[in-house]
């Protein structure tokens, strides 16, 4: 439905948020009681999140299920709504944060994250990390793979991930 509606049928998207309001209603309650929450507050953060999915439609990638991204977007909204519950009582990290949401759809989550952050880099950076981190292979085999020395893989992978923590702010 997304797809038809991303193509111009406005019938199929409005079926689309309206079955993705299901979906994410019950998301969302589960995360929040996970973290010691009351649902009240779900139907706020559904909104949140339809908004938000809603004004990012043009940046859904069509190789990636399309209830990884709406979680991932729920994820962080979830992630948004705890940190400023305990905004004045206390700082929550991004990892405190993620261990209340669980693991819900969570590899899907990090692939779709992954694949969006390492499309930033580029080809000499990205390939050697999906080849090696991603795919498994050796270094010298992606060294083979990519016509490249084994030094400079490494040398490629090291200064691609630098380059994805900085985006991130990981080397705070």
């Amino acid at each position: 439905m997304l797809l038809r509606g991303l193509d111009g049928d406005r019938a199929a998207y409005r079926a689309f948020l309206a079955a993705l309001i299901e979906l994410l209603r019950g998301y969302v309650r589960r995360q929040l009681v996970r973290a010691g929450h009351g649902d009240n507050e779900a139907e706020d953060i559904v909104q949140d999140v339809l908004i938000a999915i809603h004004e990012r439609r043009h940046t859904y990638d069509r190789e990636v299920p399309v209830t990884a991204w709406a979680h991932a977007i729920a994820r962080y909204k979830v992630i948004d709504f705890l940190r400023a519950r305990n905004a004045t009582s206390q700082h929550v990290s991004l990892d405190a944060a993620e261990d209340c949401v669980g693991d819900d759809g969570a590899r899907m989550e990090v692939a779709f994250v992954l694949r969006r952050l390492l499309s930033v880099l580029p080809d000499r950076f990205r390939k050697p990390i999906e080849l090696t981190r991603l795919h498994g292979l050796s270094v010298s085999e992606t060294a083979i793979q990519l016509g490249m020395s084994e030094s400079a893989v490494k040398v490629n992978i090291h200064r691609g991930i630098k380059s994805l923590l900085r985006l991130v702010g990981g080397d705070q």
